[in-house]
């Protein structure tokens, strides 16, 4: 018989939902433009892009409140416990007998949230930001004094770091996954879809539309914010 015939077919799962690829690859692309017009000083281009940052991070949050299945907070955020059976279980040491979660595991759970809260911080110790000569300062400086400013701009310098950091770990982590457990999780986050080690149940996504009208709110949101007198 033929190896193709006798083969079964690779089950695949549809796991991550438009938005939440969109928003993933935007904060991946806005945090290295926003980099390169810092250095370059094209500080205009660096509060634009700030601006769209603020936007897209404010989207998944309210896409982790309102969104699809797997980009729900409440899906995937788990306490300690589980998140340190689930790290004993990945390093071969015991843990539970839990299958894999389709969505971010517990200990990706962590990692999401610690750079949510990051890109939170960063956007917003840059809206009150004071330049050394005031000329590049934030939207909403002119609400905070001069030494505030400055402190905003030293925290928006160190935060911009520790997300290296953070960036570094969630990078070394992604190769983990790939080289140490045949997983790779890059093209899943591309066009959406896994092949699950278990027979678990697809995940309940929402109407694009619901997308639509949390991004149209949130960008008048962030154009009236960043006009604000």
């Amino acid at each position: 018989m033929d190896a193709a015939v006798e083969a079964p077919a690779t089950r695949r799962v549809r796991v991550w939902d438009g938005p939440t690829r969109l928003s993933h690859w935007a904060i991946v692309s806005l945090f290295g433009f926003c980099w390169w017009a810092a250095k370059s000083d094209h500080l205009r281009w660096h509060r634009i892009a700030g601006y769209a940052m603020l936007g897209v991070v404010w989207f998944r949050l309210a896409w982790g409140i309102w969104g699809s299945q797997t980009a729900l907070f409440s899906d995937f955020v788990r306490g300690p416990k589980a998140t340190l059976r689930y790290l004993r279980k990945l390093l071969g040491r015991g843990g539970d007998d839990a299958p894999t979660p389709l969505g971010h595991n517990p200990l990706g759970a962590v990692s999401v949230l610690a750079m949510l809260a990051l890109l939170v911080s960063q956007t917003t110790f840059g809206l009150f930001a004071v330049d050394v000569d005031g000329v590049a300062s934030g939207p909403l400086a002119r609400w905070v004094s001069y030494d505030t400013g400055r402190r905003f701009a030293h925290w928006h310098a160190t935060n911009f770091h520790l997300l290296l950091v953070l960036i570094g770990v969630h990078l070394c982590a992604v190769a983990f996954y790939g080289f140490a457990r045949r997983e790779n999780l890059v093209p899943a986050m591309i066009h959406g879809f896994k092949a699950p080690a278990s027979s678990a149940a697809a995940p309940y996504f929402v109407s694009r539309w619901r997308a639509v009208w949390l991004a149209a709110g949130i960008l008048l949101a962030v154009v009236l914010l960043v006009n604000a007198r």
